[in-house]
């Protein structure tokens, strides 16, 4: 239990302290209805470590919906994570955020009982979050090819074209991850640069397919049974998995990818166990 605790989120256990502060004022109001929700959520990460209570108001206090399944649903659920909360508090420094439609989704390194990368995904109503999922993973060393698990570029491009690039990395995931069509990975994936952040894989597709062939050689498994959302702005495009992986443990996958002139040229990702459901502390499942 104690592991799955340090595992929560970050942002749970600042949304209890949130929901206990007076943050009605006027001039909260008025930055609200200017900010748009991608500031708004970064505003929130950011404040763990700022303590600026200006974020308080951007969430819903009357609805919030926890995929977090180490943290009870709602507000109730969180003195417990309140309980754990280290002498030196939280920390969080968010690298890439971007908007799509009601939801933004964001990568961002944590210092939470240790050093943390982690995606979080939130949904909005009426300018307000109501909901969020995330995953995370310890910090580990640079991989085979020096990348780090949050380096690259983090500003998104080419607008007009997110519907095609979440069209081509859908497809890519659904082909190549779920369908096992390996022999089509050079329709979506670029021949000339493919920069990966995994941990353990180097660059291009010789770094993928020499891990692809450990993980056989090995018996080890990674499979995609099921994607769950695929957001994206620009050429940015996150997809949320499940399926298994290792020794066949039950598996979210999520998973971000850039997109240039039509090909995906660059990955990060964080992998997290999904623990059995007579260990959850809500209903809503990781997805």
């Amino acid at each position: 239990m104690k592991t799955q605790l340090i595992a929560m989120s970050i942002f749970a256990a600042f949304l209890f302290i949130s929901c206990n502060s007076e943050t009605t004022s006027e001039g909260v109001s008025q930055k609200m209805e200017t900010l748009s929700n991608k500031a708004k959520a970064v505003a929130v990460l950011n404040s763990l470590e700022t303590g600026d209570q200006t974020a308080v108001s951007y969430i819903n206090p009357q609805k919030y919906i926890q995929h977090n399944l180490a943290v009870g649903d709602g507000l109730a659920g969180f003195g417990e994570v309140l309980k754990q909360k280290p002498e030196g508090g939280f920390k969080a420094k968010v690298i890439r955020a971007f908007e799509d439609g009601d939801y933004v989704f964001t990568h961002t390194e944590y210092d939470f009982f240790g050093p943390k990368i982690g995606f979080d995904v939130f949904r909005f109503e009426n300018g307000l979050i109501v909901e969020h999922w995330d995953n995370l993973i310890n910090v580990q060393p640079a991989n085979p090819s020096g990348r780090t698990q949050t380096d690259g570029p983090t500003e998104s491009k080419d607008l007009d074209k997110t519907v095609a690039n979440k069209a081509l990395v859908e497809a890519f995931v659904m082909d190549v991850l779920v369908n096992g069509k390996g022999e089509k990975i050079t329709e979506y994936l670029s021949t000339e640069m493919y920069h990966q952040h995994n941990p353990a894989v180097a660059d291009g597709l010789d770094g993928l397919g020499a891990a692809l062939k450990y993980f056989a050689d090995n018996g080890l498994v990674m499979e995609y049974h099921k994607v769950h959302k695929v957001l994206g702005e620009g050429n940015f495009v996150l997809t949320m998995s499940e399926g298994k992986f290792g020794q066949g443990d039950h598996t979210a996958f999520y998973d971000l990818f850039r997109v240039e002139a039509g090909k995906i040229v660059e990955h990060w990702d964080v992998i997290e166990t999904i623990p059995p459901k007579s260990e959850w502390k809500n209903d809503n499942g990781k997805f």
